[in-house]
C-alpha cells in the first residue's frame, strides 16, 4: 500500500483546491481587461485627434459630407457653390440670367464653416458622431430685400411709362389751391421677386422666377390730392383771428394761411401731408404784438429852483406788454394744422411811465454874457473846423473838439435813464439829458426862420448821414431863386421828415432863428451829438 504523502515528495502532480483556483483565473480576466481598454482607449484618443480642428464625422452641408475638412477647407467649399448659383428672371419678354451677388444675396462662407466646425471635440463626441448618423448645418445666407426690390424695378423698359403721383399745388394768382391728377404707368411689383429670392437663395442651388410687368398705380393717387385740397379749404374757411390789446382785431386771413401752408410727399413718398411755415407764423404774430405794445414814455416838466414845475415839455405815457406772444403763435399753428379751433388773445401787462423833472431855463437876459462867449467859441470852432475840412484831417478836428468840450460838460456821476435831446426853440438851444440828467448843452443852435419854422412835438431819429448832399429840387428848380444845394453837410440826424440836426460849417455865429427848418449847429457840436445820439432816440421840440 503506497502513502499519498510520500507520493507528493516524491514529484508528482498537485492540484489546486477549488477555492483558491478561482480567485486565479477572476485575476487573469481583470487583466486581460485592462489591457483591452487601454488599446481601445488610445485607439479612441487617436482617433478624436485626428478631428482636432476639422468637422467631425457626420456633419454634412446641404447633404454633402464635409467631416474632417479644416474651416478654410469648408468655406472654399461654400463659397464655390454659392458662386455657382444663378437665377433666371423673366419679365415680360426678356429673360435674364444673374447671379445670387446681383439680387443682393450674400452667402458667408467663413461663417457657415464656422457654424460647422462648432461641436465640443472630444472623445466621447467624436464616438457619439461616428454611431449617430448625419449632423446638417445650413448655410449663413442673407438677402436685402431693398436690393432684391432695386433689380425688379430695373426690369422695367426704357420705353415703359413709369406712375406720376398726384400732387397739390397753389395758385398765386387765382389764390386756389388745385389738385393735379396722377397717372398709371407701367411697372413691377417687387414683392415677387424678393419672396422667391428670400425662400430659394439659402439651398444655394440655381432657380428661375417670373416677374410680372403690370400697370402700376401711382402711390399718391388723384383722390388723396382731392382730399387734401378739401382739407385746406376747410382750414381756409374757418374764420381765425386773434383779439389784440384794447379791442383791436388781427384777422388771420385766407391768403395770409395759404402763404404758410405747403404740401409735399412724406418721407415715405406714400401720402401728402400738409406743412406749417412755423416760422413765419411766428414772426407774423410777433409782428401783431409789437403793434400792440405801447412804449411807456416819460414824461418831462420844467421846474424853477423852488422845485415848482413852470412847464410840462411832455406828458408822460404809460406804456402796454404783450405777455404771451409765443403761446399765441402755437395756437394758431395748432388751428393750422387742423388740430383745435383758434380761440387766441393777447394778454397785455401795464408799463408805468416816470417823469423826468429838469431844470427851468434861466432867463435869456440873465444869460446874455455866456450866449455872447458861447457864439465866440462857436467863431472859432468853426474856423477850426474849416481849416480842418480844408486839410482833410477829421479826425484831429474831432478829437480836438471833443477836447475842448470836455471842459464844458458837467454829467452826474452815472446818470441813468433814457437818452433824449431837447430842442428850446424859445432859448435856441439843444441839450442832451440822461433821464432828468444834462450831460451836454445847453448849446446855441439856429432853428427855422418866419416861414419855415422848426417842427414841435415828440419825435425820434429815424435817419442819420456823416455826410450828405442837401437840396430842396424836389420843390424847386435849378436857377429858382429859392433853389440850393449844400454839398456834403456833416453830421445829419433826421427826427421827422426833412427836419434834423446837422453841422453848419458856412454859419459863424448862433442863437436866432434863420435856417430852413433844420437844426442848425457848429460841426464840433453836431459831431458831438452825432456820437452820442443813435436810431430811434427821443427828441422833444419846443417852445
Amino acid at each position: 500500500m503506497t502513502n499519498v504523502t510520500e507520493s507528493a515528495s516524491l514529484g508528482g502532480p498537485s492540484r489546486p483546491t477549488g477555492r483558491h483556483g478561482r480567485r486565479r483565473a477572476l485575476l487573469i480576466v481583470i487583466a486581460i481587461l485592462a489591457v483591452i481598454a487601454v488599446a481601445l482607449t488610445g485607439g479612441a484618443m487617436a482617433y478624436a485627434k485626428q478631428f482636432d480642428d476639422r468637422a467631425l464625422p457626420g456633419t454634412t452641408i446641404l447633404g454633402q459630407d464635409v467631416s474632417g475638412k479644416s474651416a478654410d477647407e469648408i468655406s472654399a467649399l461654400v463659397a464655390e457653390k454659392g458662386e455657382g448659383v444663378s437665377v433666371a428672371v423673366t419679365a415680360g419678354d426678356q429673360e435674364v440670367e444673374v447671379p445670387l451677388a446681383d439680387l443682393g444675396v450674400t452667402v458667408d462662407a467663413d461663417a457657415t464653416a464656422t457654424a460647422a466646425l462648432d461641436r465640443e471635440n472630444s472623445v466621447a463626441e467624436v464616438i457619439s458622431s461616428t454611431w449617430s448618423g448625419e449632423h446638417p448645418v445650413a448655410p449663413v445666407v442673407s438677402v436685402d430685400d431693398a436690393a432684391v426690390a432695386d433689380f425688379a424695378k430695373s426690369l422695367v423698359p426704357e420705353d415703359k411709362t413709369e406712375p406720376v403721383d398726384a400732387e397739390v399745388t397753389f395758385d398765386e394768382d387765382a389764390q386756389t389751391w388745385n389738385a393735379v391728377p396722377g397717372r398709371n404707368g407701367q411697372g413691377v411689383d417687387p414683392k415677387v421677386l424678393v419672396d422667391t429670392v428670400t425662400q430659394k437663395a439659402p439651398a444655394l442651388e440655381s432657380f428661375s422666377v417670373e416677374q410680372p410687368i403690370e400697370e402700376i398705380a401711382p402711390a399718391i393717387t388723384t383722390e388723396e390730392a382731392e382730399e387734401t385740397v378739401g382739407t385746406i379749404s376747410s382750414l381756409l374757411e374757418q374764420p381765425m383771428s386773434i383779439q389784440g390789446a384794447d379791442d383791436a382785431t388781427h384777422e388771420v386771413s385766407a391768403e395770409k394761411r395759404s402763404g404758410w401752408l405747403s404740401v409735399a410727399p412724406d418721407k415715405a413718398g406714400e401720402a401728402l401731408a400738409i406743412s406749417v411755415d412755423e416760422d413765419a407764423v411766428r414772426e407774423w404774430v410777433s409782428d401783431r404784438a409789437t403793434d400792440d405794445a405801447v412804449e411807456a414814455k416819460d414824461g418831462i416838466e420844467q421846474i424853477d429852483e423852488d422845485g415848482k414845475v413852470v412847464k410840462v415839455v411832455a406828458e408822460k405815457e404809460d406804456g402796454l406788454k404783450i405777455t404771451n406772444t409765443d403761446a399765441v403763435a402755437d395756437e394758431l399753428i395748432a388751428a393750422l394744422q387742423g388740430t383745435t379751433p383758434l380761440e387766441a388773445a393777447f394778454e397785455t401787462q401795464k408799463i408805468k411811465a416816470e417823469v423826468n423833472e429838469v431844470d427851468a431855463p434861466k432867463d435869456p437876459d440873465d444869460e446874455k454874457d455866456k450866449k455872447d462867449d458861447d457864439t465866440k467859441d462857436a467863431d472859432k470852432k468853426d474856423e477850426d473846423a474849416a481849416k480842418d475840412e480844408k486839410d482833410k484831417d477829421e479826425k484831429s478836428k474831432d478829437e480836438k473838439d471833443k477836447s475842448k468840450d470836455s471842459d464844458e460838460e458837467t454829467p452826474a456821476d452815472k446818470p441813468t435813464g433814457e437818452k433824449w435831446i431837447d430842442v428850446n426853440l424859445s432859448n435856441k438851444t439843444v441839450t442832451a439829458y440822461v433821464g432828468d440828467t444834462p450831460v451836454w448843452g445847453p448849446r446855441s443852435i439856429v432853428d427855422g426862420k418866419e416861414g419855415n419854422e422848426t417842427v414841435t412835438g415828440s419825435f425820434e431819429i429815424y435817419l442819420r448821414y456823416d455826410r450828405q448832399d442837401m437840396t430842396n429840387a424836389a420843390y424847386y428848380p435849378e436857377g429858382h431863386e429859392k433853389y440850393y444845394l449844400t454839398p456834403d453837410v456833416p453830421w445829419v440826424q433826421y427826427f421827422h421828415n426833412g427836419y434834423g440836426f446837422h453841422g453848419a460849417p458856412w454859419r459863424s455865429s448862433f442863437g436866432y432863428s434863420g435856417s430852413h427848418g433844420c437844426i442848425n449847429m457848429t460841426v464840433s457840436d453836431a459831431k458831438w451829438l452825432y456820437d452820442w445820439a443813435s436810431m430811434g432816440t427821443r427828441v422833444e421840440s419846443h417852445y
